[in-house]
């Protein structure tokens, strides 16, 4: 008989038993320090392809490569024990068919061990998150702006601002609930455009610039940390951890060039000489 082991780590059915109950907490995690930290405090943390522009100095997140997003998904799950880790599916890893889709997400998965991925886009991509969630694999879906779809859109603009745009994001919302994910972001829309969405679907919405009439929020951690240097307007910056790396390595450059630093209490000494203790001499009887 197989020894199996309890899962610890909250999954993708609980995120989704949490419709309507207490506000989900989320916020993007790239690396094992971050999740370690927001591990005791979020519902899920996301390896979102946003670490191209955060960590990688991409101008978007189009370049971001299927094998990025593995390390840093490994990384997470090495930092975190309690939240439900999901990955990003990033650009081109998932439009071409839903088999290809498949295969990359089953990659993710397997070398993550992560307990879910995330794809962009509505209704267009409702056969896919069908077939993903059919062979084992959970779906978070993502709709409003879309970052990888910034060529198509002209840019990160905010979407349903006009009343006519509604009804195609709310068909969205419904395709992708009906197609099998377990919950849904809703990205830079009004608000409320997101509450109607939330009380339309069955499943939790997340929102990110889309008010607080949504299931649950999710920021970027960088951004709502004071460390990315132009945030949008939906961020509040939760902390100045910017400043205070800045001031901690501009103390630190100064110390050295004044020679203050190392100090004695930084600098190892020698070990003290052992001394040698005389042999007594035996005689033959």
């Amino acid at each position: 008989m197989s020894v199996q082991t309890p899962i610890k780590r909250l999954t993708a059915p609980d995120i989704a038993a949490k419709k309507g109950g207490e506000p989900i907490v989320s916020l993007t995690a790239y690396h094992a320090h971050t999740a370690a930290i927001a591990d005791e405090h979020c519902d899920f943390l996301l390896v979102g392809d946003s670490l191209g522009m955060v960590m990688h100095g991409f101008e978007s997140t189009l370049p971001v490569p299927l094998e990025l997003m593995i390390i840093h998904g490994r990384a997470v799950m090495r930092g975190s024990s309690r939240a439900l880790v999901v990955v990003d599916m990033p650009f081109g890893s998932y439009e071409e068919s839903p088999q290809i889709a498949f295969r990359n997400a089953a990659e993710i998965i397997k070398e993550t061990q992560v307990g879910a991925v995330k794809l962009e886009g509505g209704a267009r991509m409702a056969e896919t998150i069908h077939y993903l969630t059919e062979r084992g694999i959970p779906v978070m879906a993502h709709i409003g702006l879309t970052p990888q779809s910034i060529n198509v859109m002209g840019g990160f603009k905010v979407q349903g601002r006009a009343k006519e745009q509604w009804k195609l994001l709310e068909e969205d919302a419904k395709a992708v609930s009906k197609a099998g994910a377990f919950s849904v972001v809703l990205e830079a829309m009004p608000e409320a455009l997101a509450k109607r969405i939330t009380k339309l679907v069955p499943i939790p919405t997340i929102g990110i610039g889309a008010g607080k009439e949504c299931d649950g929020q999710i920021l970027v951690m960088e951004d709502m940390l004071g460390l990315s240097p132009w945030v949008p307007k939906f961020v509040k910056k939760f902390g100045a951890v910017g400043d205070a790396i800045e001031g901690a390595i501009g103390g630190y450059a100064k110390e050295v060039r004044e020679g203050s630093f190392p100090a004695p209490e930084h600098t190892y000494a020698m070990k003290a000489p052992q001394k040698k203790v005389a042999r007594k001499a035996t005689r033959k009887r």
